[in-house]
């Protein structure tokens, strides 16, 4: 499988803190791989870098080129979608033009459109002329996933998904991650929740204090309690 994003080495700090610490990871093309370990570990630090967010050394290359030094905007446009944890809705907007505004290019012409955005999750048609900001937690989870996929990205990161969402929208947003994959799009998740990320990853890494301390496959990661209880288990 070819590698659509290669992290080597990466290095990060805020201020004078040094919060990553030569992170090697490598997502590839149409591969769903999660990154897992408790809060503060840095998980978020590192997407964050990919897109531009952060000040980082080392590398990160998308489709070979190297993205360090690039603005999130021009990353974005290079196919590379971030979702963020705290839901970036437009409030005062529609659902629908929360979705219009995602497109890469007027009119659409990507991989994915509003019909197909409404097909995975039919509550945001329901919803699509009423403003963002009234919309449940689930749903406004549900609206920026799309809005993301409306810019057609190859690659798209998302931290934390599933976070205070109810077991019946969580099984939806594994659904639309495995629906991602059958279109050929390459997901990094940056979760919590061990269940969604061992069911649908073809690979997991496990970090901790700034590093990677687990690479392998699901069946591997649940057959190792040591690392689980050291990394993972509150």
């Amino acid at each position: 499988m070819t590698d659509i994003l290669q992290i080597s080495k990466l290095q990060a700090f805020y201020g004078k803190s040094h919060i990553l610490h030569g992170v090697d990871l490598r997502v590839g093309e149409g591969e769903i791989v999660s990154l897992l370990g408790r809060n503060g570990v840095g998980r978020s630090t590192l997407v964050k870098a990919v897109m531009g967010q952060v000040s980082a050394t080392g590398s990160v290359r998308f489709r070979g080129g190297e993205l360090l030094g690039l603005k999130a905007f021009q990353i974005a446009h290079k196919g590379v979608a971030y979702v963020p944890e705290n839901r970036d809705i437009f409030p005062t907007l529609t659902v629908e033009q929360n979705l219009v505004l995602g497109q890469k290019k007027a009119g659409g012409g990507g991989r994915w459109s509003l019909a197909d955005m409404y097909r995975m999750f039919p509550r945001l048609e329901e919803r699509r002329a009423v403003a963002a900001g009234v919309l449940s937690g689930g749903e406004q989870q549900m609206l920026t996933l799309c809005r993301s996929l409306m810019g057609d990205p190859d690659l798209i990161m998302i931290d934390e998904p599933t976070e205070g969402l109810a077991p019946k929208i969580v099984a939806l947003v594994a659904e639309y991650l495995l629906a991602l994959k059958e279109k050929g799009v390459s997901v990094l998740l940056v979760e919590q929740k061990l269940a969604i990320a061992l069911d649908i990853s073809a690979r997991v890494y496990v970090m901790g204090h700034g590093a990677i301390v687990f690479e392998g496959t699901p069946e591997q990661l649940r057959g190792d309690d040591n690392v689980r209880k050291e990394w993972l288990e509150v």
